[in-house]
């Protein structure tokens, strides 16, 4: 990990820095650290790498050990099933409600995250594109105008990526994904209310279908997927 400068914004820096290693791999599942160890990698003092801690455990990340440390945790296929039903049953009226309401602004960056992510895509680079990806769903849940379950569902995408699952080069490529977030930007762009709903919504589900079998190892589409109250 790349060490911290000691600014105002340190505790931020702490959180993404540690944040960034569970989910690239760099610090990995069921793996035991100290408290001092991260601090002395990350060249701040303890305080703030706790505070960080702290939260990334409240985010079901990692795990505080009594008198031996922090061990990041491994998410189950159970854990994805869970995500990605949460996030079908917030993230799909969330975008109903965004489509309403968005202003030009707000159109107008995701137009520029979705060209961002075109680029990422062209180039192959995979980690920018997710990076992207991340800030174009992160800008229509704000746009539906609650925050905090903009933050919440934020926090349940790391519990995917800190398997450090993908279905690129696997069973979709980059340029898949990024046609089906060109399809929720479209009924955006339109004020399509349930045609964007609805884009959101098959986006998700082809994204949960298609990890949830790959981690089983199954073909995709032979694993009968159960994401609960889903709706039809």
């Amino acid at each position: 990990m790349k060490q911290v400068r000691q600014t105002e914004a340190v505790n931020a820096q702490v959180l993404d820095a540690l944040r960034a290693a569970v989910i690239t791999g760099e610090l990995q599942p069921g793996t035991l650290h100290s408290v001092q160890t991260l601090a002395t990698q990350l060249g701040v003092s303890r305080t703030p790498v706790r505070e960080a801690l702290i939260k990334l455990s409240q985010q079901g990340m990692v795990r505080f050990e009594r008198n031996r440390g922090v061990r990041v945790l491994q998410t189950s296929l159970h854990d994805l099933e869970e995500v990605f039903a949460l996030r079908l049953l917030l993230e799909v009226p969330a975008t109903r409600r965004a489509c309403r309401q968005i202003d030009e602004a707000g159109r107008r960056e995701l137009r520029r995250l979705h060209q961002a992510m075109e680029r990422a895509a062209r180039a192959g680079n995979e980690y920018r594109m997710w990076e992207h990806d991340r800030r174009f769903h992160l800008v229509l849940l704000q746009a539906s105008g609650n925050l905090r379950l903009a933050t919440y569902v934020d926090g349940l995408r790391d519990m995917v990526l800190r398997r450090g699952v993908s279905t690129v080069s696997r069973s979709r490529s980059l340029d898949d994904i990024v046609a089906e977030h060109r399809e929720v930007l479209d009924r955006i762009e339109a004020r399509d209310v349930a045609g964007a709903a609805e884009a959101m919504r098959a986006h998700l589900l082809r994204t949960a279908e298609l990890l949830i079998a790959q981690e089983a190892g199954a073909p995709a589409g032979s694993v009968d997927v159960d994401l609960g109250w889903t709706g039809p």
